[in-house]
C-alpha cells in the first residue's frame, strides 16, 4: 500500500488585546429616531425604550455565569452603569461588533441600530427613569448547563491547566479523545472553556490521526502553544470554524452539513486565557451533539495570508500588505474570520467577479483583536469561477495605536508571539455546479491554493508539500517528486516530506533510491508508522523479505490493529517459508477487516499449497 502523504493542516491561531473603550459620539450628531419613542422631546424610559435593547443585545453576556463583568438584567443594574453604556454604544465598542454596514449582511449581527444608540443617550440625559412597569417585557432567562439542550457526548479535559496569576496570555491545547467505535457525524459543539471571566476565546480542531498527544508531556495533560500543526495521512482538509468567544450562541450545522468524526479522533482545543492576578484553575468541557444525516456538502477552509510581507518600521501608521487568490471552481462563500494581531487597523476583504464587478465581503476600520470574531453570511455568497478574492490589511505601529504593545514601537515581522503580527483571512466555502466524476473539487482549490503560496513564497515549505500532495493525489508523479524535492531543500529532515518522496518513488518503482528517504524519515521519527509500513514495502519489492517483516513488525507495535500491515507481513514471512506464521497474520487482518482482499486471497493461497 503507499500510504498517501500527509497534508498540513491548516492552523487557526488565535491572539487576543485588552480591549480600549473608544471616544464617545459627539451628543449632537444626528440620528434616525427610534420606533418606540419618536417624539424626540417625549420621555424615554427604561421599562418600555431600553430594556428590549438590553435584553436584546447585553444581557447575553452580563449575566451570572457569563463573561460580562456585571450582570445587566434589571432596571437597578442598568442605572448603576447607565452613562457608561451610553458612551461605549455611542463609540460603537458594545455591543462588541467590528463589521461595517454593508450589503452582504452577516447572521447575527449585533451592531446597534443609529435609533437605538440615540435612544440610550437620550434616556441617561434626562435621568434615567424606570417608567411603567407595565411596559417591561418579560426577563430573558439564560440556561446554566447546555443552551442546546443535553448533549449525547460530553467530554471532559482530563486534567486542568493552572493559569499563571500574572505575566502574559497564556495558551493551551486540551486533548478530547472522541469515545465512539464508528463514524458519527456531528451537528453542533457547544464549548463550556472553563471560568469565562479569564478564557478569552477559544476553537476547536480536529485531530483525525491522534497526531497531537505526542506533544502531551504526560497523558492528559494537553501542551502549550498559540499555533498548532496538525497532519493528516489523507486529504480531508479542515471544514468547519468550530470558534467560542464571550457570548457565542452555539452554531448548528445545516442540514447537510455535518462534521464527521471517526473512531480515535481527537478534538483539540485551542484555548487563549489572559491573567487574573492569582492563579486560576481552567477545565474544559465540551459538549457533542449528534446527527443520523450524513453529510451531502463539503466546505472547505480557504486561508489567504501574507505573513511574509510582514516587516513593519517602528512609527509606520499605514502599512499595507495584500494577498489576492483567484477561484478556480464556482463556490458559496459560508463564513469569513479575518486575523491580525495588536497593530491590526483597517481589515478589509473584497471580491472582484469575472464580468468585472466587486463585493464587499468585510471591512473592519477599527480592528481590535480582542473582539475578533467568526462571521457567518445571512445567505451564501456566490463566487463563480475565476473570482479574485483579495485581502487588504493596514497596520498602526505608532504611538498614536493604544493598542500598540510597545512604547516607543519597535520594528515588527511575522511571528507566532502576540508581540508579532500575521495577516490571515479564513473563508469557508462550499464547492457547487461541479461534476463529481471530474473528482473532489476541493482538491482544484486545494492545488490553486498551494501553487498560489509557492509562487508568492517559493521559501514556504507547506506550500511546496501541499502542492505534491495534490500532484501525487492526480498521479503526476514526476511533478510531484520535483516538489517534494523543492520541499526536502527547505527542511532536509521532515519526516513527512521524506516519508512522501519515498511514496512516490516507490509508485514509480524506483524503491532503491526510496529506501534512503523512508530510513532518514524513521531517523527522525522512530514511530513514524506509515514510514516503516512504506520501508517494509520497498525492502520487499527488493527480495529483502526479512527486512521487510521487520519494518511490518515495527509498524505493527505502531498501529497494532492495522490490517494492512498484518496481511503485508504475512506475505513476507510466506515468501520466507514460514507458513505457521504468515497463517497467523492473514487470520488476524481478516479478524480487524473482514473484507480485507490481500489477507484473503493469500491465506486461500497458502491453504492451498500446504495441503498439497
Amino acid at each position: 500500500m503507499n500510504s498517501w502523504p500527509r497534508m498540513l493542516a491548516c492552523v487557526l491561531v488565535l491572539l487576543a488585546s485588552a480591549g480600549v473603550v473608544g471616544s464617545l459620539l459627539a451628543k449632537g450628531s444626528t440620528r434616525a429616531a427610534s420606533n418606540s419613542t419618536t417624539d424626540t422631546g417625549s420621555q424615554v424610559t427604561f421599562n418600555r425604550d431600553i430594556a428590549p435593547i438590553i435584553f436584546h443585545s447585553c444581557s447575553t453576556c452580563h449575566h451570572p455565569g457569563e463573561a460580562g463583568p456585571f450582570p445587566l438584567l434589571t432596571y437597578s443594574d442598568v442605572k448603576k452603569h447607565a452613562r457608561q453604556i451610553a458612551e461605549v454604544t455611542g463609540a460603537r465598542t458594545m455591543p462588541p461588533w467590528l463589521p461595517e454596514p454593508q450589503e452582504l449582511k452577516f447572521a447575527d449581527d449585533l451592531r446597534l441600530p443609529d435609533s437605538q444608540i440615540d435612544l440610550i443617550q437620550r434616556w441617561v440625559a434626562q435621568g434615567a427613569a424606570e417608567g411603567d412597569v407595565g411596559d417591561l417585557p418579560p426577563q430573558p432567562k439564560f440556561s446554566q448547563g447546555w443552551r442546546l439542550g443535553t448533549p449525547d457526548l460530553i467530554l471532559k479535559a482530563d486534567k486542568p491547566f493552572i493559569l499563571p496569576a500574572d505575566g502574559t496570555d497564556s495558551y493551551w491545547n486540551f486533548i478530547f479523545r472522541v469515545p465512539i467505535e464508528q463514524t458519527r457525524w456531528v451537528k453542533a459543539i457547544e464549548i463550556h472553556p472553563g471560568d469565562k471571566r479569564y478564557v478569552h476565546h477559544a476553537n476547536i480542531l480536529v485531530d483525525r490521526g491522534a497526531t497531537s498527544r505526542k506533544r502531551e508531556a504526560e497523558s492528559g495533560s494537553g501542551f502549550g502553544g498559540m499555533e498548532i500543526r496538525i497532519e493528516s495521512q489523507v486529504f480531508d482538509p479542515d471544514s468547519h470554524l468550530l470558534f467560542w468567544k464571550p457570548g457565542t450562541v452555539p452554531y448548528v450545522e445545516p442540514d447537510g452539513m455535518a462534521l464527521r468524526l471517526d473512531k480515535g479522533t481527537d478534538l483539540i482545543l485551542n484555548t487563549h486565557m489572559q491573567p487574573s492576578g492569582k492563579p486560576e484553575v481552567i477545565q474544559p468541557t465540551i459538549g457533542i451533539y449528534f446527527t443520523s444525516q450524513p453529510a451531502t456538502k463539503l466546505p472547505m477552509l480557504l486561508q489567504l495570508e501574507n505573513d511574509i510581507k510582514l516587516d513593519i518600521p517602528a512609527g509606520q501608521s499605514n502599512f499595507l500588505v495584500t494577498d489576492k487568490f483567484t477561484l478556480p471552481v464556482d463556490v458559496d462563500l459560508l463564513a469569513i474570520y479575518p486575523h491580525a494581531h495588536y497593530l491590526g487597523k483597517d481589515i478589509q476583504a473584497s471580491a472582484t467577479l469575472p464580468d468585472g464587478s466587486t463585493k464587499a465581503l468585510i471591512h473592519i476600520p477599527r480592528w481590535n483583536l480582542n473582539w475578533q470574531a467568526v462571521y457567518r453570511y445571512a445567505e451564501p455568497v456566490f463566487l463563480p469561477k475565476g473570482t479574485t478574492v483579495e485581502l487588504r490589511y493596514v497596520y498602526d505601529n505608532s504611538d498614536d495605536n493604544p493598542l500598540n504593545p510597545n512604547h516607543p514601537p519597535v520594528r515588527v515581522r511575522a511571528g507566532n508571539r502576540s508581540s508579532d503580527e500575521m495577516c490571515h483571512l479564513w473563508l469557508q466555502v462550499l464547492p457547487i455546479n461541479y461534476d463529481p466524476a471530474q473528482g473532489d473539487p476541493r482538491m482544484l482549490l486545494q492545488e490553486a491554493l498551494a501553487r498560489h503560496n509557492v509562487e508568492k513564497n517559493p521559501a514556504d515549505f507547506e506550500a511546496h508539500y501541499n502542492l505534491a500532495a495534490m500532484l501525487q493525489a492526480r498521479n503526476k508523479m514526476v511533478d510531484a517528486r520535483r516538489e517534494y524535492e523543492f520541499a526536502l531543500r527547505l527542511r532536509p529532515e521532515d519526516a513527512a516530506a521524506n516519508n512522501a518522496m519515498g511514496s512516490v518513488l516507490l509508485a514509480t518503482g524506483e524503491s532503491g533510491e526510496a529506501v534512503s528517504y523512508l530510513s532518514r524519515a524513521l531517523k527522525t521519527r522512530p514511530d513514524y508508522f506509515d514510514a516503516h509500513y512504506n520501508l517494509g514495502n520497498a525492502l520487499a519489492s527488493q527480495n529483502d523479505f526479512a527486512g521487510a517483516s521487520e519494518q511490518f513488525q515495527l509498524a505493527l507495535q505502531v498501529q497494532p490493529n492495522d490490517a494492512d500491515a498484518e496481511a503485508n507481513l504475512g506475505s513476507a514471512l510466506a515468501e520466507m517459508g514460514r507458513f505457521s506464521q504468515a497463517k497467523t497474520h492473514f487470520e488476524r487482518a481478516l479478524q480487524i477487516n473482514p473484507n480485507h482482499a490481500l489477507a484473503k486471497e493469500n491465506l486461500q493461497e497458502l491453504q492451498r499449497a500446504t495441503n498439497k
